[in-house]
């Protein structure tokens, strides 16, 4: 938190205590009813009442005297004993420095139970996306009118497809590439730019042209990281993990030792290299089916899902391959969905979703749009007992990846 924020918070806190704290330092005594006017109202009616019960004949002199003798001293009594008390100077202190103490830490314990902690951060990263997103966007605006002035601005096109990629807008980015790819065919960077952005947009699919376009650029490049990684998962789709693992070895040979990608691209040889154990599954004659999902976003976890992160919503077999059987991708912001898993969203063709008995249907929010599951990442499961006809299933986005 900045600190801003404390300089609030402790204001207040002082504030609070200027209200609690000098009514708890007066001197003031305890005021006593007058006990002196009270006790001689009283003594006058009882004599009053004595001189008429005299006058009446209800009591002799001697009696009335007596009574009267008895009045005198009682009220003298009385008169004695209501002294007003003087307070001590002390009395009741010591709740000061209690106050003084327990209001802040408890002012500061409510808040870290019941508030928010990190609302300004939140508040001020929001911002700072927000500004990043109109800046891309007034940016995307100004290259548009300025390619349309100078359509031979090849760097133009790519700064305009890049941006499209950051604002995941695939499908404009793709069709910017495409366009950049014909203005400056062989272009092995172009052409991963396509592959990759055509690939975005078909929910990660590699087959047909992104594999090609990858092809193409692989050979012009050989040792090109980016053509090995897209070039291995276009091999691990297709069901030609002998030739991922070949692609991926080559890059991790290539990257540093510590490079960051090195974990994940180790996770994808390893379950690359468990697909290629299994048996080859004989052709499917499984009807072809379509799974309708509808995926929603539970209140508790709302606020940590920012609505352009990505949602990855696919089948995985309970009993099978951990590798999606289908895979759709949507931004927080189109939630709550309804999409349809089907066999033309398979990740692997030779691969069916009839052709498993029970199904694992996930959604799960990315922060960074990786494809593999970290840990803050955001997530939902049902279980499908039964993939006969076409079934629908709901989904509620309620757990976080640990």
């Amino acid at each position: 938190m900045n600190l801003e924020f404390w300089l609030v918070i402790a204001g207040l806190i002082v504030l609070a205590l200027l209200v609690l704290l000098p009514p708890l330092f007066k001197k003031t005594p305890l005021r006593y009813a007058d006990g002196e006017q009270r006790n001689t109202a009283i003594a006058r009616q009882q004599l009053a009442e004595l001189k008429l019960q005299l006058q009446n004949g209800v009591l002799s002199q001697e009696q009335y005297d007596a009574q009267y003798r008895e009045l005198q001293l009682t009220l003298l009594d009385d008169l004695e004993d209501d002294v007003p008390a003087v307070p001590n100077a002390k009395t009741g202190r010591w709740i000061v420095p209690v106050v003084a103490i327990t209001v802040p830490l408890l002012s500061l314990f409510l808040y870290g139970v019941l508030g928010e902690p990190q609302a300004l951060v939140k508040a001020e990263l929001a911002a700072n996306n927000q500004k990043v997103a109109d800046n891309v966007k007034s940016m995307v605006n100004k290259l548009i009118e300025r390619l349309k002035q100078h359509p031979e601005d090849l760097e133009g096109w790519m700064m305009l497809g890049r941006a499209y990629v950051y604002a995941q807008q695939y499908q404009d980015a793709a069709n910017v590439f495409a366009e950049l790819n014909r203005r400056k065919p062989n272009d092995p960077a172009v052409m991963l730019h396509y592959a990759d952005a055509l690939s975005m947009a078909r929910n990660g699919q590699m087959d047909g042209e992104p594999s090609e376009l990858v092809e193409q650029a692989l050979k012009l490049v050989p040792e090109d990281h980016t053509a090995l990684w897209l070039a291995g998962m276009a091999k691990a789709e297709a069901g030609d993990f002998a030739q991922a693992i070949t692609h991926w070895k080559k890059l991790s040979a290539l990257l540093p030792t510590d490079d960051e990608s090195q974990a994940q691209l180790q996770k994808m040889i390893q379950m690359a290299e468990v697909e290629q154990q299994k048996p080859q599954a004989p052709a499917s004659s499984a009807a072809a089916i379509d799974i309708t999902v509808k995926v929603e976003l539970d209140e508790a976890v709302k606020a940590k899902a920012e609505p352009q992160y990505t949602v990855f919503i696919y089948a995985q077999a309970v009993n099978g391959p951990k590798m999606p059987l289908a895979i759709v991708r949507k931004l927080v912001s189109d939630l709550p969905a309804n999409v349809v898993l089907n066999d033309s969203m398979a990740m692997q063709p030779q691969t069916h979703l009839a052709d498993f008995k029970q199904l694992r249907i996930v959604a799960r929010i990315s922060k960074t749009g990786n494809a593999m599951p970290q840990a803050g990442d955001l997530i939902g499961t049902a279980l499908l007992d039964s993939v006969s006809g076409n079934p629908s299933v709901g989904i509620t986005i309620n757990q976080e990846v640990q």
